[in-house]
């Protein structure tokens, strides 16, 4: 024992904290002073290295995290432009050619080359609008007219002959592309004053100014207004034509103002003109480092203090991740004078872990504790990667840990190096900041991290260990505590029914517990599951000498069924009996020395634990305690209301998965907790959880030398996508003219070669994302393809990621 019981897992208070298993790293200062971190705080993505006076911490709040995809590192991430693809000529040539034709058809129609298109003009109006017959002579003056009627109706008709060609060469050429490219496409306000200046160009040529060429708009207009209204009084009129002309000049403009956005850029601009009414002096840009949110709400006393924390170096991330933290929490629960007070109290030890610690020992990847991310390589730019994904950093945080991570990889290809290390290293930062409870299960003789990095080390089978595993969570439901048990025990078995395993268990728990007051140690449970009449015969005159006939009928039923074909119980005690070897005699409430922890307390507090499965030669034994402890980690983290983000790390979790541990996976996005789940091949689930288990998990990695079969499952996961690709086929040139063969001739002699023509076609397909080839030959050392999806929904794709960068 090596604590005074504070902070021991089952204390007299509702939930302690336990001690950190380890010394941790927390100077000797007086009450009064806050504490200081042993080492300078240091500046992520290096905080090992010793930094500077006081530029590091205030460089880091200070650096820009802007939005960003899943998957994306967003600590100094500058989201890329879009690459301005150039005008391919073909659609320059298709906008030309049309407007050209058109061109050449309204000058043919101008200089009266063919009179066919009068023909239905004539048609359809009087004889006597046509004075002897010709154009030529329709220009006489009849019967009060400065202009013949049907002089007017040949400039409507032409008005309606240009309407027409402008539509044709509008809807044969490629003009909605050139617009777009050059107009649409613009930041505002270039995109308005291009429109307006193609507005002004078009309303030029509608009313002939500065010499330019009339448009035929105007005048078909004001020979529509004689020929209805049977004389010139109307157009003599100034009022009538200049309404006439407004509303032209409105008609022009508008789609011209559509084209420009001239709408929204107006709003937008009103907008900010009422926001600033008041002119004022430009606000320089306020850095994070002096805590602008609370000179906001008018903390300025709590900001001060922080700021100069920061500026003589006296906070580290994880202080100033641990501040916001609980700053947000202070504005959501309207407690900002508590918060204020604690800040000026106890300054940048405020809200400190229960531990004392504020950093780890050491760290070995990169950390954004502001984001929660952690960054485990960089995106490899490949063919079907998207462009914001380009070189940049490849992170992991806990939104996209709570849809759970499932990564397959053979041994020696980096899965705990590369992921399982940087994951529970940044879980563990996060949980300093109180943002975040991990467990982590190490495999058998590897463990994962330092000792000083974790609060709670349960050394299973290991004298040593100061604390042991309660097998049953501190649950007091006796057929919850059997669904647990049944789970580690015979749930990779297909040969035992869940229920009967679970029933079996129960009628001895609930007996068991009304009479002690708690629930059997292991070997007292194997006792009972092997039919040891001495136990069994104890424990049924306890019941009887305590009148309690409900418990003792419920024994009565175990003794009966006990030996009966198809009895659970003797599966059980066989399995039971793997845990009930000297090597674990003082372990699972044995009554070793070491302090039982129960995995319930990472679902009210954010601690950091780590469970050491035994060496090697108890295989089947790591594989009921990683069933064990994941059945407790799913029945804990759905007990009430939880801020903390809860995850458990399973650096082996061959036999782990089980069909109702895939049930309970696919549940834990809703409950703020997430599992990640790391094999050496898929062949350590059984076959027919597969699907189920792909289908559980939001993200998914396929690590280098993963074989084809392996591959196969993330090929069916990830699916296909739709391609565009480009087939050449090459067609044999047979000539009909006897000179033409004479040249094939010649050609192929020189050559070699027969003269040929290809044949170009581009179609799409659908093909596969990630091929199972792909995955087993095509990843490079040092890689893997990674997908991910958000507890929002949001997905990235599987991509190449080169976990070395």
């Amino acid at each position: 024992m090596d604590g005074d019981g504070n902070r021991d897992a089952r204390g007299t208070h509702a939930h302690p904290v336990p001690r950190p298993a380890g010394p941790s790293e927390v100077p000797a200062v007086p009450p009064t002073v806050p504490p200081r971190p042993t080492r300078a705080p240091g500046a992520p993505p290096a905080p090992e290295q010793a930094p500077g006076p006081a530029a590091p911490v205030a460089a880091w709040l200070d650096e820009e995290r802007p939005k960003a995809r899943p998957g994306i590192w967003r600590y100094g991430y500058r989201p890329p432009r879009g690459t301005s693809e150039r005008i391919a000529p073909v659609t320059v040539a298709g906008m030309l050619v049309p407007l050209l034709l058109g061109m050449l058809a309204w000058s043919l129609w101008q200089q009266g080359v063919t009179t066919y298109p009068l023909a239905p003009l004539r048609l359809l109006t009087p004889d006597d609008w046509w004075w002897g017959g010709t154009v030529a002579d329709a220009k006489t003056q009849v019967d009060g007219w400065t202009v013949s009627p049907g002089e007017h109706a040949r400039v409507i008709y032409g008005g309606l002959l240009f309407g027409v060609l402008v539509l044709m060469v509008g809807v044969l050429g490629s003009w909605r592309a050139i617009i777009t490219y050059y107009v649409v496409n613009r930041p505002q306000p270039v995109r308005a004053l291009v429109a307006a200046l193609l507005a002004l160009v078009v309303l030029g040529f509608v009313f002939s100014f500065a010499g330019l060429p009339a448009l035929p708009l105007i005048d078909p207009l004001l020979s529509l207004t004689v020929l209805v209204t049977d004389g010139y009084d109307l157009m003599a009129s100034r009022l009538y034509t200049n309404t006439l002309y407004a509303v032209v000049t409105l008609l022009v403009v508008w789609p011209f103002a559509r084209l420009g956005g001239w709408l929204p850029y107006a709003r937008t601009l009103l907008a900010a003109g009422r926001t600033d009414a008041a002119p004022v002096a430009a606000q320089p840009a306020r850095p994070r480092s002096r805590w602008p949110a609370l000179r906001d709400i008018g903390q300025h006393e709590a900001a001060e203090l922080l700021t100069g924390e920061v500026v003589r170096g006296g906070m580290n991330d994880v202080d100033c991740a641990r501040v916001e933290r609980a700053f947000a929490a202070a504005r959501r629960d309207a407690t900002l004078d508590t918060f204020r007070a604690t800040v000026l109290r106890q300054g940048a030890a405020a809200w400190t872990h229960p531990s004392g610690a504020r950093d780890l020992p050491r760290r070995a990847a990169r950390h954004d504790l502001l984001t929660g991310q952690v960054r485990i390589g960089r995106w490899s730019v490949t063919e079907y990667a998207p462009l914001p994904y380009h070189d940049a950093g490849a992170a992991l945080c806990p939104d996209v840990l709570g849809t759970s991570l499932l990564a397959v990889g053979p041994s020696g290809s980096g899965k705990t190096r590369a992921l399982v290390e940087p994951v529970t290293e940044a879980l563990a930062l996060q949980a300093l900041a109180g943002s975040c409870a991990v467990v982590v299960v190490s495999a058998p003789g590897r463990p994962v991290g330092e000792d000083g990095a974790f609060d709670v080390i349960v050394r299973i089978g290991d004298p040593s260990s100061v604390h042991d595993l309660d097998p049953y969570a501190e649950l007091t439901d006796p057929d919850h505590a059997a669904a647990i048990l049944a789970e580690a025990l015979v749930g990779d078995l297909d040969t035992v029914g869940a229920e009967g395993a679970i029933t079996a268990l129960a009628q001895l728990l609930g007996p068991f517990r009304s009479v002690r007051g708690r629930f059997p140690s292991l070997p007292e449970l194997h006792e009972l599951l092997a039919g040891e009449e001495t136990a069994l015969t104890r424990l049924r005159q306890a019941l009887v000498d305590s009148g309690n006939d409900v418990m003792r009928r419920e024994l009565d039923v175990r003794l009966r069924q006990a030996g009966a074909p198809g009895d659970a119980g003797r599966v059980l005690a066989d399995r039971l009996a793997l845990l009930n070897r000297p090597a674990f005699a003082d372990f699972f409430g044995g009554g070793g020395p070491g302090r039982s922890f129960s995995l319930r307390a990472v679902a009210h507090h954010p601690l950091r634990v780590r469970i050491d499965i035994p060496e090697r030669g108890h295989d089947e034994v790591s594989r009921l305690i990683t069933r064990l402890v994941l059945a407790q980690f799913h029945a804990v983290v759905r007990e009430g209301r939880r801020e903390h983000f809860a995850c458990l790390v399973l650096d082996d979790a061959t036999g782990a998965v089980t069909a109702e541990s895939v049930r309970r996976i696919q549940r834990l996005r809703s409950q703020n907790a997430g599992v990640l789940l790391a094999l050496r091949t898929v062949a350590d689930v059984p076959e027919a959880l597969h699907g189920p288990l792909y289908g559980a998990v939001g993200c998914r990695m396929a690590f280098c030398g993963v074989s084809t079969w392996d591959g196969s499952r993330f090929t069916q996961a990830w699916g296909t996508e739709w391609v565009e690709t480009t087939e050449v086929a090459k067609h044999t040139v047979f000539a009909d003219q006897p000179m033409t063969r004479f040249f094939h001739a010649v050609r192929k002699l020189v050559t070699g070669k027969a003269v040929t023509t290809d044949a170009v076609t581009v179609r799409q397909v659908e093909r596969e994302r990630w091929s199972a080839s792909e995955l087993a030959h095509a990843v490079p050392a040092g890689h893997a393809v990674l997908s991910l999806t958000s507890v929002k929904g949001e997905h990235a794709p599987p991509l190449l990621v080169d976990l070395r960068g």
